[in-house]
């Protein structure tokens, strides 16, 4: 192997171990540099992989992707020019994740972003058997193929860099991206979100802007236990670092004619928000109110960017709700549902955007405070 191609195999090999479940967590908290050039060591004088505690079937498994031809350079040989190599890890790093596990949680973000290029790359049935072979595993081609049907035309996903990261809260991170070329979703749609420290794996989250003439995205993230994507995102993830953003979805949150009373709890609030920026950018005598729902002062992550939309915009009011703060003015005082409520008026169109402990019995609360069915509007993907 030449000095030259061993950073990409290097990279390659890195990118194989990352998109396994089993070997992934062996990654953490690892000095990735220190890492590389062991790996390129191993590659360059035939020295023992790195041990990182796995057990001896799993190192086995890490050789076997050191060794083996890259994805791309398997199909490329049978199908050539099918696939780009530089999308190809990204390809192949979902269509893994996809096969580890079908049911798992984030199945529908993997989907749309595999339709997306399954219709992108013009992929076809007699492909399958190719990448099957090359990935040495059988991906659920049916869904992928469903998938490719209702997806639109346009790119599997948006290279995005990263201009700003700041911490909002504990657990909170407000990111900033700027993508390579703009990306067409409008305020309330969910993006599906890849992170290279993550390959494979996406997660659901919504911009919190309406779209802007510089293109820029802002996206609130919850770490939440267990997710992969949403820890990297908010506790790892850097300014200049790459995250990719998948083709929008629709989430059932569009703007409808009439007055507003938009209910959010936590990072619920970014799809929120983003109407609230659609509405200021062409006002139309409605009148909006929003309730910002946390557990208390310090969980209001986004209160100056909220205080500044009030002071500007006469037609909307921002009432914070506090759910676990004994000091809380009595207005603003319990859960941003029963908040909400006091402020519930005649024709408005009501939005509820939150975690799903709080969505669980919202629409039944709302009905039962007379708010008929067609004027309530919840998340179908949980954002």
């Amino acid at each position: 192997m030449t000095e030259q191609e061993t950073p990409e195999a290097v990279a390659g090999w890195l990118s194989l171990v990352a998109a396994d479940a089993e070997l992934s967590p062996y990654l953490i908290g690892v000095d990735r540099d220190r890492l590389k050039e062991q790996v390129a060591n191993t590659l360059a004088f035939g020295t023992a992989l790195p041990y990182l505690g796995w057990s001896e079937a799993e190192h086995r498994r890490a050789e076997s992707y050191l060794r083996r031809r890259s994805f791309w350079e398997e199909v490329e040989d049978c199908c050539p020019g099918l696939l780009p190599e530089r999308d190809t890890p990204l390809i192949e790093a979902a269509l893994c994740r996809l096969t580890e596990r079908p049911d798992r949680p984030e199945k529908l973000a993997l989907l749309s972003v595999l339709g997306r290029a399954y219709r992108r790359f013009g992929l076809r049935p007699e492909h399958q058997a190719v990448i099957d072979d090359a990935l040495r595993t059988t991906v659920p081609w049916q869904e992928v193929e469903r998938a490719a049907t209702r997806a639109g035309d346009g790119p599997a996903w948006w290279p995005m860099e990263v201009l700003d990261h700041d911490l909002a809260c504990d657990g909170v991170a407000v990111i900033t991206v700027r993508p390579w070329r703009r990306l067409p979703y409008r305020p309330g749609q969910a993006v599906s979100v890849c992170t290279p420290r993550r390959p494979g794996r996406w997660r659901w989250l919504c911009p919190a802007n309406a779209p802007r003439p510089d293109g820029t995205v802002e996206l609130h993230v919850r770490a939440v236990r267990g997710g992969a994507v949403s820890t990297s995102l908010v506790h790892q993830v850097r300014p200049g670092e790459l995250l990719h953003l998948g083709p929008p979805a629709d989430t059932g949150l569009s703007l409808h004619d009439g007055d507003l009373l938009l209910v959010a709890g936590g990072t619920g609030l970014a799809p929120l928000r983003a109407i609230v920026e659609q509405v200021a950018a062409a006002p139309d005598g409605r009148q909006v109110t929003l309730i910002a729902g946390s557990r208390d002062v310090a969980g209001l992550y986004d209160a100056i960017t909220l205080d500044k939309l009030q002071q500007a915009h006469d037609w909307l009011t921002v009432v914070p709700a506090f759910s676990h703060d004994p000091l809380a003015e009595p207005g603003e005082r319990g859960d941003a549902l029963t908040v909400a409520l006091d402020h519930l008026c005649d024709e408005q169109q009501v939005y509820v955007c939150g975690p799903p402990a709080m969505l669980a019995g919202s629409r039944l609360r709302l009905l039962a405070a007379g708010v008929p069915g067609e004027r309530i509007h919840l998340p179908d993907r949980i954002p």
